[in-house]
C-alpha cells in the first residue's frame, strides 16, 4: 500500500532549517486547523512513517529512535539535518490511508538568512518582549504573508481572557510575560519558490528567567546552630535544607563538613535533592549518612556549607548523647492504650444501635421537614385467605395491620400508608402501589413464603425501580418466616434479597419497645421529631450514654 502512495502527488511542502529544531504531523492540509501536533500516547503508535530521499529509491520504514522520535502523531526532528530531506508518507488506521509530504532542509547560508542566530530566547518576566519568527529572517528576497503562531502545538490567536498577548506584524508582543509563556513556539508561513507552495516552518524555545538573585544563600534547616540528641551505635541522617535565589546559570554548592573543615579523606556518605526550580530559584535538601554514631560524632560540629553566585553562608547541627527512655513506663502506657481501646471498641459494637439512635434523637436534625413526602413507610405484606394463615402464630396481616402501626405510629411516631387501611379503593392497582411508594421514604417489606411465590412480589419489584429512581426512597426487608426463593423471581429482586438490609421477626415477644427488633427497625426509619424524644439537648445525650455503661 505504501508502494502505491509513493506515486500520488505530494499534498504538502515544508521549508526547514538545518540544525534546527522541526516537527511534521500526520495530518490532512486543513486551513482551519489548530494543532500542529498532537503528543498523546495512544495516536503515537497508530502512526506509521515511511521515507525516500529521491525519487528513485525505495520506501524505508522511519525507525524509532531519538532523532527523529515518534511523538503522538508526529515526527519530530531534534534538529533536522540536511539528510533529513526526501519524500516522506505516513498513514494513520481508520483516518489516513496516505499522506504524502515533502521535506526539503536548507543551511542558512542557501536560506539567504541574515541575523539568525540561536533559537533559544530568554525573556525576563514581569515585562515587555517579543518574539520573532525565525524564518522570517530568511529569504529576504521574497515577499512573505502573515505568519502562523503555536504554541506547544497549539495556534496562537488573540484571546479576551490574555489581553497581553498581541499578534502583530508577525510577531509576538507580551506585556507582561509570565513564567508560563515558556514554551515551543513553532511559526509557520507560505513561500513561493521554484514554482511550488512550500510551507517554511521553523520554531524558537522561549525560555522565561528572572533577574538574579542578589542574596546569598538562607537557610531554612538548620538556622544558626542546632542541637540533635543521636544514641551511640545508631545510625543517623543530618539533613540541610537551603533556599536559593534565581540563577540563570547556576553554581550553587551544599556540603557538609566536621568541625567546618573539608577533610578529603573523610567518605561521608551525601545526598542531595533539588525541589522544583523557577523564577524565584529553588530549594535544595542535602543530607549526610552516619552508619553509626560514634564518641567522635559526639565531639563533632557537623556544619553545612553553602554557596552561589553572591556569597556563601553556613549552618550547624551539634550532636547530644540521647538518654535512654524508660522503657517499661513506655510499655505500660502502650498496653494501658491498647487495653482502653479495645474496651471502648467493645462497647461501641455492643451497644452501637442504641448511640446512634440516642444520637439522631438528640442531635441530629428532622431530614424528612421539606422533602416533598406525606408517609414515612409503605409497608408490603401477603395478603392471606383465613383458611391459608396458621392459627398457632401471628399471621402477617395482623403484624402488618396490628404491630407495626402499634409500635412505628403509636410509640415512634412513624406515619405508615398500609394500602388498604390509608388508599382509596377505586384506582388500578398498580398506580395506587407505585404512587403511594414513591410519597413514603422507607419501603417495609414482610417476606415470607407466601409474600415471594404470590402476587404481592410486584410491589417489592415496583420498590426497587422506584429506589432506583429515587434516592431517597429505602427498602427495609423484615424475615417474617423463613422462605425458598423461586428460580421465577426477577434478577432486580434476586439481587435486593442479597444486598438490602434484614431484620428478622422471631416471635410476638419483640412487640416490646426495647427489644432488639423493634431497635433495629427504628435505626432504618427516618430521623425525624417524635414524641419518644424528651428533652433534645447534648446534656440528655450524655446522661443516657452514661445510663448505658453503667447499665
Amino acid at each position: 500500500m505504501e508502494q502505491g502512495c509513493s506515486r500520488v502527488q505530494p499534498q504538502i511542502s515544508y521549508r526547514a532549517i538545518s540544525d534546527e529544531e522541526f516537527v511534521l504531523q500526520c495530518a490532512l492540509p486543513d486551513k482551519d486547523a489548530t494543532h500542529i501536533y498532537n503528543n498523546t500516547l495512544l495516536k503515537q503508535h497508530e502512526v506509521k512513517w515511511f521515507w525516500r530521499q529521491k525519487d528513485n529509491e525505495p520506501l524505508k520504514p522511519v525507525k524509532e529512535s531519538s532523532n527523529p522520535a515518534f511523538q503522538g502523531d508526529a515526527l519530530w526532528f531534534k534538529p533536522v539535518r540536511d539528510s533529513a530531506s526526501g519524500v516522506y508518507i505516513c498513514m494513520i488506521r481508520e483516518k489516513i490511508p496516505c499522506l504524502k509530504i515533502v521535506l526539503e532542509v536548507q543551511t542558512k547560508e542557501a536560506a539567504k538568512c541574515s541575523g539568525y542566530d540561536t533559537n533559544t530566547l530568554p525573556l525576563l518576566a514581569g515585562i515587555g518582549n517579543s518574539i520573532t519568527c525565525p524564518g522570517t529572517k530568511c529569504y529576504n528576497h521574497i515577499k512573505k504573508p502573515d505568519v502562523k503562531w503555536y504554541k506547544d502545538g497549539r495556534q496562537i490567536k488573540h484571546s479576551k481572557s490574555r489581553q497581553s498577548l498581541k499578534l502583530k506584524h508577525n510577531e509576538i508582543y507580551l506585556n507582561p510575560t509570565y513564567d508560563n509563556d515558556a514554551g515551543m513556539y513553532v511559526c509557520d508561513y507560505t513561500l513561493y519558490d521554484n514554482n511550488i507552495n512550500w510551507t517554511m516552518r521553523t520554531a524558537v524555545t522561549i525560555e522565561v528567567i528572572a533577574k538574579n538573585t542578589i542574596h546569598p544563600p538562607n537557610f531554612l534547616y538548620p538556622n544558626g546552630v542546632v542541637i540533635l540528641e543521636a544514641e551511640l551505635g545508631k545510625p543517623l541522617e543530618l539533613k540541610c535544607c537551603v533556599q536559593f535565589g534565581f540563577e540563570r546559570v547556576s553554581q550553587v554548592t551544599v556540603t557538609w563538613r566536621r568541625n567546618n573543615k573539608e577533610n578529603i579523606n573523610e567518605n561521608l556518605i551525601q545526598e542531595t535533592r533539588v525541589y522544583p526550580k523557577g523564577l524565584k530559584g529553588h530549594t535544595v535538601l542535602h543530607v549526610v549518612k552516619l552508619k553509626e554514631v560514634t564518641e567522635r560524632d559526639l565531639r563533632s560540629n557537623f556544619t553545612c556549607f553553602a554557596k552561589n553566585l553572591v556569597g556563601n553562608a553556613t549552618a550547624v547541627i551539634q550532636l547530644k548523647r540521647k538518654q535512654r527512655v524508660f522503657l517499661l513506663y513506655v510499655l505500660c502506657s502502650a498496653i494501658s492504650t491498647l487495653f482502653a481501646l479495645l474496651l471502648c471498641t467493645a462497647f461501641i459494637y455492643q451497644h452501637w444501635i442504641e448511640i446512634v439512635l440516642m444520637y439522631r434523637s438528640y442531635l441530629v436534625h428532622n431530614e424528612t421537614a421539606g422533602d416533598g413526602k406525606e408517609f414515612d413507610a409503605f409497608v408490603s405484606y401477603a395478603k392471606l385467605d383465613a383458611s391459608e394463615s396458621d392459627s398457632t402464630l401471628i399471621s402477617e396481616e395482623k403484624f402488618a395491620l396490628e404491630f407495626l402501626p402499634d409500635m412505628l405510629e403509636n410509640k415512634y411516631g412513624y406515619k405508615l400508608c398500609i394500602l388498604e387501611r390509608d388508599i382509596l379503593p377505586g384506582g388500578a392497582y398498580t398506580d395506587e402501589v407505585v404512587t403511594a411508594i414513591k410519597q413514603s421514604r422507607r419501603v417495609i417489606i414482610i417476606l415470607s413464603p407466601a409474600y415471594v411465590s404470590g402476587p404481592s412480589i410486584f410491589e417489592l419489584q415496583a420498590a426497587v425501580n422506584c429506589a432506583l429512581e429515587d434516592k431517597k426512597i429505602k427498602l427495609v426487608l423484615i424475615k417474617f418466616q423463613a422462605f425458598q426463593e423461586p428460580e421465577t423471581l426477577p434478577p432486580v429482586v434476586k439481587k435486593a434479597l442479597r444486598i438490602l438490609p434484614v431484620v428478622t421477626w422471631k416471635s410476638s415477644i419483640y412487640a416490646a419497645p426495647n427489644k432488639k427488633f423493634w431497635k433495629y427497625m427504628h435505626y432504618y426509619m427516618p430521623v425525624k421529631t417524635t414524641k419518644m424524644l424528651g428533652n433534645c439537648s447534648l446534656k440528655g445525650f450524655f446522661q443516657r450514654l452514661l445510663s448505658l455503661v453503667y447499665r
